[in-house]
């Protein structure tokens, strides 16, 4: 019984939360929130990297694509935000210039995959490989992005849930409470639950991907299935300002409507092509010399003479 009562004595009643989000090198300030993004982008790209690669795809490539995403992915994040809590920016206490002002938190999700999406379409198109190809190899790493870059919101003490008093309760500063609930002291660390969801998919999304060799978006359908899923409940124990339709908050419904879309995705994509593409390229723009070569896309020859590997390429090509 002693023993028991130093341990909890000993350990933590609550996650605390940073005493500061931004340090200054001389003039120049460097946010926690920007850190966490960057940290997410380089372990997107790294991941996705190397499941290009093992696509079949060129190196360096997905490189080259992510100067159009990303940029296109940080504007529609940021306009995702604006437009689903306009109070902040349009409201009688609002103000346009706060819509600069990322560092202070504000990226939706929704309208990063969108426009992020619109830009991967100009980078693949430019470089004359599949669009669903490029976005089942990434979608692992974006949701690995979005579970660091949820750390971000530890750093500013935004975006918690309702108050609770479980051992993981997250303490939040008096000042930073939201009215209704300055009695209140620990909340629910919902930065810390997406981020051991979206961990839980990329490795899910992995393991399907391997298993049931997923094709033409299916991967990437199969991600935001499963973030959407995770989105939702955790959405709901948010009690930052939102917009509300009905009895729910914007983000849940567009959470519901996207997961009923992915799934549909899914299911008409896998009787209308089954399988994996045999090939990154696309038809009119595959280098003259990949009917020489073995994809890894592809299902390996029934043995290793050349004359069958031959007849495979020229089948495949069909």
């Amino acid at each position: 019984m002693r023993s028991s009562t130093v341990l909890t004595a000993l350990l933590p009643t609550s996650i605390p939360s940073p005493d500061q989000g931004v340090w200054f090198v001389g003039p120049v300030p460097i946010r926690a929130y920007a850190l966490c993004i960057v940290a997410g982008v380089v372990v997107c790209l790294w991941l996705s990297e190397r499941r290009w690669q093992q696509r079949g795809g060129q190196p360096g490539l997905v490189y080259d694509v992510a100067v159009w995403a990303i940029p296109f992915g940080l504007v529609g994040a940021r306009l995702y935000h604006v437009v689903s809590t306009p109070d902040a920016y349009f409201g009688a206490d609002g103000s346009l210039i706060n819509v600069l002002y990322i560092w202070r938190g504000g990226l939706g999700i929704w309208g990063a995959v969108l426009l992020g999406g619109v830009g991967a379409w100009i980078g693949t198109r430019r470089a004359g490989v599949r669009l669903p190809v490029f976005a089942d190899a990434v979608a692992p790493g974006i949701v690995l992005a979005q579970a660091i870059g949820r750390w971000g919101n530890w750093f500013n003490q935004e975006l918690f849930g309702q108050p609770t008093d479980l051992p993981w309760a997250l303490s939040i500063d008096p000042a930073l409470r939201p009215a209704g609930f300055e009695e209140f002291s620990t909340f629910h660390p919902t930065f810390l639950y997406e981020c051991l969801w979206n961990i839980g998919v990329a490795v899910l999304v992995i393991g399907v991907d391997r298993w049931l060799r997923l094709g033409h978006g299916r991967a990437f359908a199969l991600y935001i299935a499963l973030y959407t899923l995770g989105r939702g409940w955790i959405e709901m124990l948010r009690i930052d300002d939102a917009e509300m339709i009905g009895p729910l908050r914007l983000n849940v419904w567009t959470s519901i409507i996207v997961f009923v879309l992915a799934v549909a995705y899914m299911v008409v994509s896998a009787r209308l092509r089954p399988g994996r593409e045999s090939s990154v390229w696309l038809a009119e723009r595959e280098p003259a010399d990949a009917a020489s070569a073995e994809s890894p896309a592809a299902d390996p020859p029934a043995d290793g003479s050349s004359s069958d590997r031959s007849a495979n390429h020229r089948r495949a090509r069909r």
